[in-house]
């Protein structure tokens, strides 16, 4: 509609753009400028959707990175923003309104990799070009993806936890629980496989696992509490796949009487993480920097809604075996002994917001001040 030389043409697509935008909007959409600005002067449109609210990093970092990149890239570019609040359903429903109402193109976290193949069939239908952002759609028309070396991250996690078991003479049959992501997440089964890649090798004896819905922290957290109840001490190490999850573990062993706590992996550098990390309630977690991510799939997306196909570093394979062009970056571990190197370092989080009160004797111990 934007190329519609009729005036009256033209002001029926603003104004119906402008009530998607609004319904939109009391979804949980927010804007940039109102649309019909971009029906006058061309300014491209941008979609960006988000998996859940579950995840710490989503609204502390990935949208606000993203947003801003944007920003400085192309002044006039707007960006649509939803998130699907972990339902599928849902997801699809946001992107079918973001490409009724014209993106130029779609950034996808998808929170089924799956079911979000159905939404890249509908934007080829209409030529927009969709980024796969940190989770990997199963289609082979994804132009981009942009994320982290996911196996790696699997064997980051399980490394360390192999390492700190035999630093504590543990003994090398020692008995761990598996706290693995969710089944509707690609990422998910990447982690697993690098984490068994370095555990089936190790000797260390996987007592049980679990692959937790939705990422969901309560759902890991009655899991955990079964396996306590079973297992007893005979869990002397856990392979958490992320941060919040490892909250709700935490939260079962210690509800459980396990103590001392044993080591627990973690990732996402979460800020709830990172001060867990410092009181030593867990073990580590995986840095993945979130604002060259978020930087590198808005400067893709510009890229895109003004006609260019950048070279990618690299192909991923999807779950079906088709190799999507890619930019991997590299993930990084974190223990109590490198957070000032790495996610202060960085600009993650201060000093000031990891050292609250509560943990202002934690951070000195460790020497973070």
């Amino acid at each position: 509609m934007k190329n519609m030389t009729k005036r009256a043409l033209a002001v029926g697509a603003a104004l119906a753009l402008s009530v998607g935008m609004l319904s939109a909007c009391s979804n949980g959409t927010s804007t940039g400028a109102a649309p019909d600005d971009s029906a006058k002067d061309g300014a491209k449109t941008i979609g960006l959707l988000l998996p859940d609210n579950v995840t710490e990093r989503y609204a502390s970092a990935d949208k606000p990175y993203f947003e801003e990149r944007v920003k400085e890239l192309c002044a006039d570019c707007k960006v649509l923003f939803a998130n699907a609040d972990g339902d599928a359903a849902k997801q699809q429903q946001q992107a079918e309104s973001m490409l009724t109402q014209g993106v130029d193109v779609l950034v996808l976290d998808p929170f089924d990799g799956k079911a979000a193949a159905a939404v890249v069939n509908q934007a080829k239908a209409k030529n927009i070009p969709v980024i796969s952002y940190d989770r990997l759609i199963d289609s082979a028309d994804v132009s981009y993806y942009v994320s982290f070396d996911n196996e790696k991250v699997g064997q980051l996690q399980a490394q360390a936890l192999v390492d700190q078991m035999k630093t504590l003479g543990l003994p090398a049959d020692s008995g761990i629980i598996m706290v693995n992501g969710s089944p509707t997440d690609p990422n998910a089964a990447q982690f697993k496989k690098g984490a068994h890649s370095v555990i089936d090798a190790s000797g260390l004896t996987v007592l049980s696992e679990y692959d937790t819905p939705g990422w969901e922290p309560p759902k890991a957290q009655d899991w955990v509490s079964g396996q306590v109840t079973k297992f007893g001490d005979k869990i002397t190490g856990v392979y958490d796949a992320n941060d919040d999850t490892a909250g709700g573990a935490i939260a079962a062993l210690k509800a459980g009487g396990i103590t001392p706590l044993p080591p627990v992996t973690g990732q996402d550098a979460s800020l709830s993480g990172i001060q867990r990390i410092l009181t030593g309630d867990q073990f580590m977690t995986v840095y993945k920097a979130f604002k060259p991510e978020a930087y590198k799939a808005a400067e893709l997306a510009v890229a895109l809604a003004n006609g260019e196909s950048p070279k990618a570093d690299t192909t991923a394979d999807t779950a079906s075996g088709a190799a999507v062009q890619s930019f991997l970056l590299n993930p990084v571990a974190v223990t109590v002994d490198n957070i000032k190197d790495t996610v202060v370092a960085d600009g993650l989080y201060t000093i000031d917001q990891i050292c609250t009160t509560a943990y202002a004797d934690a951070c000195a111990a460790h020497g973070l001040k």
